[in-house]
């Protein structure tokens, strides 16, 4: 037989997506599956971006420039503006999606064997992003007890060695919800600064925050601005995650002059989604208002019910739309599978993430699963009458 790589083989499979085969057999047998697994927003996108989609008098898809078009820049430009993040048109790479965008920041910062530090629960696709760069990431734990604050300074510090290329977190987070304070990126930015290594900030989530403390970028702090490399998307924002539209923001010259050449290998970022983003973020602020009271009324909701569930222990999210929840069994995911293969309730059954594929410590979040809140409260609420009822049957299995 011909050979595999052993990249390959090794690359981890998705803790999102793991599961998707029980889901669709349960499916298949005519329950409906509630997924709370996924980040996949249900609110509709502004409708400035679908009339673009629908309406559109293109007569083909021509390719399109490699960092993404002037007029799109600009506009991304004058929407972080409003945030106090000043930026030129050559700061940022539109990308395919922010995954591309951070594959492109791996491969021009790292080598293969070099390393990325990443506090611990992280976005699970990390783990992928680095395998498939060759990059070693090295886990540094936060702790549920304390709703996953930054680890401690003296223990980052601890885990950097003469490989380690970059500090990677996503503010706020996904899987876990918490918001890093301005005096945590200032802290992370002054170690990238002293160490002479990148501090790459995944903001995707920038906009959902749910306390009276506001986001802060890594692209604020000029004393780190050829250190910083910012990580954006469309996709959650606008529910536009089918479009593929992300962006590798820095105002690191070298870097971004080596992202290019990246981004010249898949010529363009796909153009009707572009025009469909750039229309996106025109549209008027009652939208994104809109998009966040609906989410922190999710939150309160399913934060509520869960509580009142015994044995389950929930993170409050301070940001983002995904909370971390503690199940009274010693593997969520062997219960994660039993709710789509064992269980339904009238007709009803929920799919949700184990959150060990968070973990790149093997011993870590057997118990916990990450939730999505990205349904409506009705359904949410019922979700959670749901777990309850499949906890005291699982249990009692």
């Amino acid at each position: 037989m011909p050979i595999i790589s052993k990249k390959g083989l090794e690359l981890p499979a998705s803790p999102i997506r793991k599961l998707v085969v029980h889901a669709d057999n349960a499916k298949a047998r005519g329950v409906e599956v509630l997924h709370l697994n996924i980040g996949q927003p249900d609110i509709e996108a502004p409708v400035e971006a679908m009339e673009v989609v629908q309406d559109h008098k293109l007569k083909l898809l021509p390719y399109g420039s490699s960092q993404g078009s002037l007029s799109y820049r600009k506009q991304l430009c004058k929407y972080y503006d409003l945030h106090k993040i000043n930026l030129d048109p050559e700061d940022i790479m539109v990308t395919t999606g922010a995954s591309e965008a951070l594959s492109f920041a791996l491969n021009v910062i790292c080598d293969a064997g070099d390393e990325i530090i990443i506090p611990e629960p992280f976005y699970a696709n990390y783990n992928g992003f680095a395998a498939a760069a060759s990059v070693k990431v090295v886990p540094v734990v936060s702790y549920f007890e304390n709703q996953f604050e930054l680890p401690s300074i003296e223990k980052l510090k601890e885990k950097i060695s003469t490989k380690t290329r970059a500090i990677l977190i996503c503010n706020p987070s996904n899987p876990t919800g918490y918001l890093y304070s301005k005096k945590e990126i200032r802290a992370l930015i002054e170690i990238a600064v002293e160490k002479d290594i990148f501090i790459i900030v995944d903001e995707v989530y920038r906009e959902f925050i749910y306390t009276d403390e506001s986001h802060y970028s890594v692209l604020k702090d000029e004393s780190g601005s050829q250190h910083a490399i910012m990580i954006d998307s469309v996709s959650k924002r606008y529910s536009l995650c089918g479009a593929r539209v992300g962006c590798l923001v820095s105002k690191n010259k070298e870097l971004m002059a080596m992202a290019l050449k990246f981004a010249h290998l898949r010529l363009s970022p796909p153009t009707l989604a572009l025009l469909a983003s750039e229309a996106a973020i025109k549209a008027p602020p009652s939208y994104l208002k809109g998009v966040i009271q609906e989410y922190t009324q999710r939150k309160n909701v399913i934060i509520a019910a869960l509580e009142k569930i015994n044995g389950v222990a929930v993170s409050n999210p301070m940001g983002a739309f995904y909370c971390i929840v503690k199940l009274p069994v010693d593997s969520a995911e062997a219960f994660s599978k039993f709710l789509l293969t064992d269980f339904e309730d009238n007709g009803q059954t929920v799919m949700l993430a184990p959150a060990a594929g968070f973990y790149s410590s093997q011993e870590l979040g057997k118990d916990q699963v990450r939730l999505a809140f990205v349904l409506e409260s009705s359904k949410l609420k019922r979700a959670a009458k749901i777990i309850q009822k499949a906890l005291e049957v699982y249990k009692n299995s």
